[in-house]
């Protein structure tokens, strides 16, 4: 007797399968039906209404973007094709202290806000409001949030060159706990940057005691990447250990030529701490980093590309010493004159960059600029760049182990519910790629390149890029903080 075929929505045959967790690549088939992987193995005997032949490719789960700024970018362009055409299904927002909500401005949002956009893309004061919003623009993909510490301090304080005070602490964390009702994954914070350096130790420890309640988790871009790194490092375990919540170290990095090298005491830092406490970090695949324009980081001693800048949109492109030399000015003077502007600095060491990547507590987060009209590349490069050039080129890690750091690990950490795995049952966000093919196109003269060897992506079941074009389906949708895995961190 026969068994009557089962039935799927879409079938996807005789795949490379790497199921996010670390696993190496077995040959499956996969079911999905009604959103869902519907079954794993040998599914001759299934039938389907779309058919695709994978042919031996890599098959793996949708890559997760832990480290993006597209907060009002899943908005306004909802079409995500920078992301989509990468292979990224869900984008976690809200990153670096600065997030589109909760948000009431009194003027132009404070620098680096104003990387989300102008005064008019902030209409979130809550953050039911913004969940809303993502969910009204049918985004191309999933969007999970953070809640930015810049952006609460510059809800409730005068000034952002001082420390909060009780009662604006206080504010700041019931609107923080609305938000964690709400869905929310957690805190980030942005203490590098002028609007919260001046916040203390003990603000932001305060502000992060209702994240572990609620499950969530504190994410930073710590006071300071340069000299004082392994002190701002500790400052970040110390936040962590007072809140009894998870911490990740936002793009974690040894910038500037004096701190070129010492990865490896970083990395040695992060493992001490990591047998005490959940600690991770993510990290972008390039040695150039960008963000608005600091004049603290105008010292001479590296190179700075001007990527825009609002006096003088002329000078996008250029090196910031050739637009000095070009009014006979020094180049702090120049970088005043630019302002409010952004750059990319050449800031990092390869060396570095490769150790911080192949680390086992490390994610994949793209750090991509949305808004900026000559992006890093990262915003259309950085997974490609992983697999085809870290994985395959430079044999720096296995395929499987790079697809862990983009989505199983990612999902556990942040707690994206039956996310960044392969398994019956869960969400199918999927990616069909060519693992001889996947190559980053973007390059910093030209960002805007769809990557290569990226044959389909499936958000929540629904194919939304193949073959290099964007179908325009768009299936995702906001995703609420689930459980998290506290023994993956």
């Amino acid at each position: 007797m026969h068994s009557h075929p089962e039935a799927a929505d879409t079938l996807i045959f005789g795949a490379m399968l790497y199921d996010g967790t670390g696993a190496p690549g077995v040959e499956r088939d996969v079911a999905l039906r009604d959103g869902r992987i519907a079954a794993i193995g040998n599914l001759s005997n299934w039938l389907a209404e779309e058919v695709i032949e994978a042919e031996g490719r890599a098959l793996a789960p949708g890559f997760i973007d832990v480290h993006t700024h597209d907060d009002t970018h899943v908005i306004r362009s909802p079409q995500m094709l920078p992301k989509i055409s990468q292979g990224v299904t869900t984008v976690v927002v809200g990153n670096c202290g600065i997030s589109a909500s909760p948000v009431s401005l009194k003027g132009d949002p404070p620098d680096p806000m104003n990387l989300l956009g102008e005064r008019e893309a902030f209409q979130y004061p809550t953050f039911a409001a913004y969940v809303d919003a993502v969910n009204a623009a049918k985004p191309a993909v999933n969007v999970g949030a953070l809640i930015g510490h810049t952006a609460l301090r510059s809800n409730h304080m005068d000034d952002l060159k001082r420390a909060a005070t009780g009662d604006e602490i206080a504010a700041m964390r019931a609107q923080l706990e609305e938000a964690l009702m709400h869905g929310a994954l957690g805190l980030s914070t942005g203490l590098a940057y002028g609007n919260a350096f001046a916040a203390s130790t003990e603000e932001v420890a305060s502000l992060a005691e209702p994240l572990a309640i609620a499950g969530a988790l504190y994410t930073t871009h710590m006071r300071t990447e340069f000299d004082a790194i392994l002190e701002a490092m500790e400052e970040a375990y110390h936040i962590g250990k007072h809140a009894r919540v998870p911490v990740v170290i936002s793009h974690l990095k040894c910038a500037g030529p004096s701190n070129w090298g010492r990865s490896a005491e970083v990395l040695a830092s992060l493992e001490g701490a990591r047998k005490y406490q959940p600690v991770g970090c993510d990290c972008y695949p390039y040695s150039r980093s960008s963000s608005t324009l600091d004049l603290k980081q105008v010292t001479g001693d590296i190179d700075i590309t001007i990527t825009w800048s609002t006096p003088h949109p002329e000078q996008a492109g250029k090196l910031i010493k050739d637009i000095a030399a070009e009014w006979g000015v020094s180049q702090q003077e120049a970088g005043k004159r630019l302002q409010p502007a952004g750059a990319v600095y050449h800031n990092m060491s390869e060396d570095d960059v490769r150790r911080i990547l192949s680390h086992p507590a490390t994610m994949v987060g793209s750090d991509g600029l949305p808004n900026d009209p000559l992006p890093h590349p990262r915003l259309w490069g950085a997974f490609p760049r992983v697999l085809g050039h870290y994985a395959r080129d430079v044999a720096l890690l296995p395929l499987e182990e790079a697809v862990r750091k983009m989505t199983g690990l990612s999902a556990r950490r942040f707690g994206l519910t039956q996310r960044g795995e392969v398994h019956v049952g869960w969400h199918a966000d999927l990616v069909l790629f060519d693992p001889a093919k996947v190559r980053d196109a973007a390059t910093f003269e030209q960002p805007q390149q769809v990557a290569e060897g990226i044959d389909a992506v499936w958000v929540n079941g629904v194919l939304s890029y193949r073959d290099g074009q964007a179908t325009g389906e768009r299936a995702g949708h906001f995703v609420a903080r689930g459980t998290r895995d506290a023994q993956v961190f």
